[in-house]
């Protein structure tokens, strides 16, 4: 009785989850009559209209919003990464004088909601001629992501035993070598399962990119969805809004299902260890 009633739940759960997702999917293939007309019948497969992804990239912009993103995204964990993960491999690995109250300061961060530093971002990013920028943005990206990042990796570089190290340094590694080739590699779980999270946070950003990037060149794809929106109820193009939606929604879920086994690997082994 109890596996049949974990069965229904997770069904539930189940239907509960995809269906919208689905409905958003077969609607971007529908005129936009029928989607008022008849929201809950599916297209006709002589009637799919792939003209609605061609509306929503280029006559609404989500094309250059999309590109932007994905510029911003990339860039940001190139640069986010690398530095996280040395400053928490210090902070776990080489405790100094005053490293608990500089982790304490991290946390701190995490704990400041994001509207109170936007105006001074904004004065600062125009003082130094990188305001409505996409390296403006990806250099406040880095600084407000730099707190999670560090904060999460260090708890795998503390999990991974300081044996390891030892026996890098008899062998004739470096400090720095015994990060780069013993220490980081270990941790790659730990990167992907950050990188994947702050990645989508990322990509779905909207209060910073509205207020520091505001030229339609520079938008980014939370800025382009209220665009197309707008522009779509105007003109009663329903199906073009659903395709934009569905363009958003997409790289999001494509990552997750490439990664989605490393995603579980780094969960259960962080249960483990708790």
């Amino acid at each position: 009785m109890r596996k049949l009633i974990v069965t229904v739940v997770l069904v539930i759960f189940i239907l509960v989850v995809l269906l919208p997702l689905l409905w958003v999917v077969w609607s971007s293939l529908k005129p936009g009559d029928r989607i008022l007309g008849a929201p809950w019948q599916l297209p006709a497969m002589n009637d799919l209209r792939w003209s609605n992804y061609g509306k929503a990239w280029t006559e609404a912009g989500i094309g250059q919003s999309f590109w932007n993103s994905v510029v911003v995204t990339a860039a940001s964990l190139v640069i986010l990464l690398p530095i996280s993960a040395m400053a928490a491999y210090v902070l776990a690995k080489y405790p100094f004088r005053g490293s608990k109250l500089l982790q304490t300061v991290f946390m701190g961060q995490m704990m400041f909601p994001v509207f109170l530093v936007i105006v001074p971002l904004f004065f600062l990013l125009k003082d130094l001629r990188l305001l409505d920028s996409l390296p403006g943005l990806v250099s406040v990206y880095v600084a407000y992501s730099l707190s999670f990042t560090i904060f999460v990796l260090g708890g795998f570089f503390q999990a991974l035993p300081n044996e390891l190290m030892e026996a890098a340094m008899i062998d004739g590694c470096s400090h720095s070598k015994t990060f780069w080739r013993v220490m980081l590699p270990l941790a790659r779980p730990g990167l992907v399962v950050v990188g994947i999270f702050v990645g989508i946070g990322l990509w779905n950003e909207y209060s910073l990119a509205l207020v520091l990037n505001n030229s339609p060149q520079n938008k980014t794809l939370p800025l382009g969805i209220p665009n197309l929106t707008m522009t779509q109820q105007y003109q009663s193009d329903w199906g073009a809004l659903f395709a934009g939606l569905v363009i958003v929604m997409a790289p999001v879920l494509l990552v997750y299902w490439f990664f989605r086994d490393r995603i579980h690997e780094a969960m259960l082994a962080g249960a483990i260890k708790g």
